[in-house]
């Protein structure tokens, strides 16, 4: 089972340096995610970062990242959007309901699957499936490797992820939420955080 990180979505002082912490701990796909932020906000993370992690990170926006950077890929937010002219590569994207992922599946190399939890991150973003839907889509082969469950995903639920027969779980508040970023320089306990979710992965 896959195991990504999807970044917070603003950016704050000491990202850099966790998130080239979480690459060295084993981190093979992190999510950049900072909607309605300025490129150049991006570009600035990266060049923070080594260059031998830029094939880990798929961004948001700004897809124009993904070629100046050689990074992993792109990630449309919906299922509708156009891959963008000419673009070739990875691609992802986020589906919200079951009636959409059979289709999805067709044109992404995997999609997020939205919202499985109630969101740790959001408050407006509940739980949309019933634990009946959701076996009734694993059982009808809908839920598979290249579907990952998004929402609301942590530690003590990515078991219920597994048996469903998701491919992988994304993970951004169980993380991120041990981590203040107005008063904390120490990371120590997100990074501990992370390597707990990586052997529940499995």
């Amino acid at each position: 089972m896959k195991l990504i990180v999807m970044t917070k979505s603003t950016f704050f002082v000491e990202e850099d340096k966790i998130l080239s912490s979480l690459f060295e701990e084993g981190l093979e796909n992190l999510h950049l995610y900072k909607p309605g932020s300025e490129p150049m906000y991006s570009e600035r993370l990266l060049t923070l970062l080594s260059e031998d992690y830029y094939k880990r990170i798929t961004v948001h926006d700004h897809f124009y990242l993904k070629d100046e950077y050689n990074l992993r890929g792109i990630h449309i937010n919906d299922t509708t959007t156009a891959i963008p002219a000419g673009y070739k590569g990875k691609v992802s994207r986020t589906c919200r309901n079951l009636d959409q992922l059979k289709e999805a599946k067709k044109h992404a190399d995997y999609v997020f699957l939205q919202n499985i939890f109630d969101s740790q991150t959001n408050p407006n973003d509940r739980q949309t499936f019933t634990e009946e839907e959701l076996d009734h889509a694993a059982q009808k082969g809908l839920i598979d490797k290249h579907v990952y469950a998004l929402g609301g995903m942590n530690i003590d639920n990515i078991r219920i992820a597994k048996n469903l027969g998701f491919g992988g779980v994304v993970i951004c508040g169980d993380l991120w939420n041990r981590f203040n970023i107005h008063h904390e320089t120490d990371f120590k306990e997100l990074i501990l955080h992370f390597e707990k979710l990586r052997k529940a992965v499995g």
